[in-house]
């Protein structure tokens, strides 16, 4: 069975995946079910997107009583439910207002645009000018506009030519931003972790020195938290590690508690309302279903207590996995319930080590080929941490003796 349901997703499915052999058909909080029965404790939370855990009971009936009532109007009308979701979203990250999307790519290419309108209507650049800097091994999302800003050749393979307009630095050198800006400089735009890269935060004070050098210059400071907002990092979002405030942010994945595509750009007045009737929009930005899942899962965040959970567990979770000390491993690093566990490409597989924790029944993927995430639900226990690190000592123990 579960050979054939891989056969037919190879058959029919475009190959731009490379997935586990698992086949998987049930979830409930941490844990997956695969078609046999086998259970699983999931360490991947779907790149962040399961953080309230799998089929939580307050989301799904928060869906099912919505869908039996209203699901899409489209924003050519109003609603009774985007309204309380944008105002409690504006609250809890302080910001003015918000622009509901489906993707986190979406949410990106909101900002994008805002910056840029931003720049020519209230900055001043001269048209067709404007500039955004990014960060190498950035990853913003899978437009053509945002792999064309990403230095992974990859991604960029094939997908020419690209639009104009984006200048790169160095993640992590707060002097190569200040060096980059020029008087056409809309925005900054980066991820306060790099998730994608590796898990890769940048060294402390990084943040707020860049917020004060885009505050000088007059360029927007955009944070893209869309893998580590919402708690992920053990704070509401990870810019809060150097109190800083963004002044735009990009949120996604978790915003919609995993049971439906929900994104925002937020940002204050001043930004936002470069924005007219007809400049942008989207179908099924903002409709009546995912903005009632979205106000649920902030309540949820709020409620309880998942951003502490994060902080407190994670510190435990990293300081556990540290303490394995394989030669195989290289750098065990993270904040919150965002961890990389990094190995040595030339003595391991990172995916030869995923495949061994599916058989353990831990859920775990690599991300370019040398780092394994761990990224469970923020709804983990000790106890449930306690049996990953086992897995994990137990995998890495049955290598060879390696020096």
């Amino acid at each position: 069975m579960t050979s054939h349901f891989i056969e037919l997703e190879e058959r029919y499915g475009a190959h731009n995946y490379h997935p586990l052999p698992v086949v998987l058909a049930r979830g409930e909080g941490v844990y997956l079910w695969d078609l046999d029965g086998k259970r699983y404790l999931d360490m991947m939370s779907a790149y962040s997107a399961i953080s309230f855990g799998h089929s939580n009971p307050r989301l799904v009936r928060a869906l099912t009583q919505q869908a039996n009532q209203l699901n899409l109007v489209s924003r050519a009308f109003y609603s009774d439910k985007l309204g309380p979701f944008l105002e409690k979203a504006c609250e809890m990250f302080e910001q003015d207002r918000a622009l509901p999307m489906n993707t986190g790519a979406e949410a990106v290419e909101t900002a994008l645009k805002a910056a840029r309108k931003w720049a020519y209507k209230v900055k001043g650049v001269a048209p067709e000018q404007a500039e955004i800097i990014v960060c190498q091994n950035n990853f913003h999302g899978r437009t053509i506009a945002i792999v064309g800003m990403s230095t992974e050749a990859q991604y960029r393979d094939g997908f020419g030519p690209f639009p104009a307009g984006f200048k790169t630095i160095p993640y992590g050198d707060a002097a190569a931003l200040e060096a980059a800006i020029t008087q056409n400089t809309a925005a900054f735009l980066l991820e306060p972790c790099q998730g994608e890269a590796g898990i890769i935060f940048p060294p402390a004070g990084y943040l707020q020195h860049c917020a004060e050098i885009c505050q000088q210059h007059n360029v927007l400071f955009i944070a893209d938290e869309i893998q580590t907002g919402l708690g992920r990092t053990g704070k509401l979002l990870a810019c809060q590690h150097e109190n800083v405030r963004p002044d735009g942010l990009i949120l996604g994945k978790a915003l919609g508690g995993g049971i439906l595509p929900v994104s925002l750009f937020l940002s204050s007045n001043e930004v936002m309302n470069v924005f007219q009737p007809g400049d942008h929009g989207s179908t099924f930005g903002g409709n009546a279903l995912a903005a009632t899942v979205g106000l649920e899962a902030l309540r949820l965040l709020e409620q309880q207590g998942l951003v502490e959970r994060s902080a407190k567990l994670g510190a435990y979770f990293l300081a556990a996995l540290k303490r394995i000390g394989s030669p195989l491993i290289k750098e065990v690093r993270g904040k919150g319930l965002f961890i990389g566990l990094e190995v040595h490409p030339e003595k391991v597989a990172a995916r030869d080590i995923c495949l061994k924790l599916m058989k353990q029944g831990i859920l775990a993927k690599d991300t370019h080929h040398t780092v394994i995430r761990f990224a469970p639900p923020l709804i983990i226990t000790q106890e449930q941490i306690d049996v990953v690190v086992e897995a994990v000592k137990e995998v890495f123990a049955s290598y060879p003796s390696i020096e």
